[in-house]
């Protein structure tokens, strides 16, 4: 399992490795309110790496919690908030 938190480099190696990069998108700026659409990430893409981070953390994530996040800030406040529940649990 990794580390109690998932933070914006975590998030930028899982949309590497569940969706690639889009050509133009520098994911190694400030992307944290960027929206996913604007960086090239589709629902289909954020669900993957909904999964990725699910496998990596050992927590369960709602399908619908990733879809209606818009930004890397947005999922990166969900996911910490379910990982602190289940510490707390």
């Amino acid at each position: 399992m990794a580390g109690p938190e998932l933070t914006i480099d975590d998030l930028k190696r899982i949309l590497r490795e569940a969706a690639g990069e889009s050509e133009g998108i520098d994911l190694d700026g400030d992307i944290l309110d960027q929206t996913f659409e604007d960086l090239g990430y589709d629902s289909l893409a954020l669900l993957e790496t909904g999964s990725r981070i699910e496998r990596e953390h050992g927590i369960e994530l709602e399908d619908t919690s990733i879809t209606v996040v818009e930004t890397p800030r947005a999922l990166l406040a969900v996911v910490n908030e379910q990982l602190a529940a289940e510490q707390a649990a």
